[in-house]
């Protein structure tokens, strides 16, 4: 199928817990589509509870991609994501179905669907970053980050080592700002971009639901058998809302409460970070989780494209 006549891209995106994979869910059975996932740690096998992954049966609902690609011990970039995501973009659209990509990562999402270059890296720089956060640990290097670049910082975990240091070392290379480094945004793809918008009490409210959920599902359980084959080591994976909090509870540093509550003040400024990143862009359209048109408005959308 030629490239004009192949489907435009809709992209679904807003906070974690927001809604944006049960809307997408729906918006795929309500038309031909198939859903691409820019969660890089969805990509992981073995990390299903703490990820919110699709379960079996919404996978066998829905053609789903992106979902269990690399081993946990693996270290994956933006680059390898956004390249393994356009095969599956590609491969949707050449054989005229929608690919609806869904996420709540602002910088992911920017990498699959924009032309998105990044920086070279340079080992000396990277390896001087690296010693630092070997010397302070993740979150105090977060500190650092946010006082150089506070855009940055909201668009990065505080627990996730790697990508802090990948800014940090953009920054001291570029001697810009890593967010003002991206390029003004240009489309690899026709897209039209839907955003779940929910208030913040009722994105709290369902932040320590999901939590909960997701410890009463065995989450302790499954971070214990990764745990067993080197994931506390992992250079990407163990960076996961949620993982380091129980890490550390196995290891006696904390509570198995403490390790809840921190899931969940955790996941709730994480989501406050997404929500101001995608608040910038302008190209999104927002509409309430709640809204009982919301689906018939995307599918109506992507008809018209």
């Amino acid at each position: 199928m030629s490239e004009a006549a192949q489907p435009a891209v809709i992209a679904i995106v807003g906070p974690t817990a927001s809604g944006k994979s049960a809307l997408a869910l729906r918006v795929a059975q309500a038309m031909e589509a198939e859903i691409v996932g820019t969660d890089s740690m969805q990509a992981y096998r073995g990390m299903n509870i703490g990820t919110a992954k699709p379960n079996e049966t919404d996978q066998r609902l829905v053609r789903h991609h992106m979902i269990d690609v690399w081993p946990v011990d693996q270290a994956v970039s933006v680059v390898e994501f956004r390249d393994r995501a356009r095969q599956a973009i590609d491969d949707v659209r050449g054989r005229g179905a929608t690919a609806l990509v869904v996420g709540g990562s602002g910088l992911y999402v920017r990498a699959v669907l924009e032309k998105l270059d990044f920086p070279g890296t340079d080992a000396d720089v990277r390896a001087r970053w690296e010693a630092r956060l070997s010397e302070v640990g993740a979150p105090a290097l977060h500190d650092e980050l946010h006082a150089i670049d506070p855009d940055a910082a909201q668009a990065i975990e505080r627990n996730n080592g790697r990508r802090i240091v990948r800014a940090l070392e953009v920054i001291e290379l570029t001697g810009e700002p890593f967010v003002a480094h991206l390029p003004v945004p240009e489309d690899v793809y026709p897209v039209h971009r839907f955003g779940v918008h929910m208030d913040r009490d009722r994105l709290d409210s369902r932040i320590e639901d999901r939590v909960n959920v997701m410890w009463n599902d065995g989450f302790v359980d499954e971070v214990r058998r990764l745990e067993a084959s080197g994931f506390r080591d992992a250079p990407t994976a163990a960076a996961a809302l949620g993982y380091g909090p129980v890490l550390d509870f196995l290891a006696g540093e904390c509570s198995e409460e403490q390790a809840r509550q921190r899931t969940i003040d955790d996941t709730r400024k994480f989501a406050r970070r997404q929500q101001r990143w995608f608040l910038r862009d302008e190209r999104i359209e927002w509409n309430n989780h709640d809204d009982a048109g919301f689906v018939d408005a995307i599918v109506a959308c992507a008809a018209r494209l």
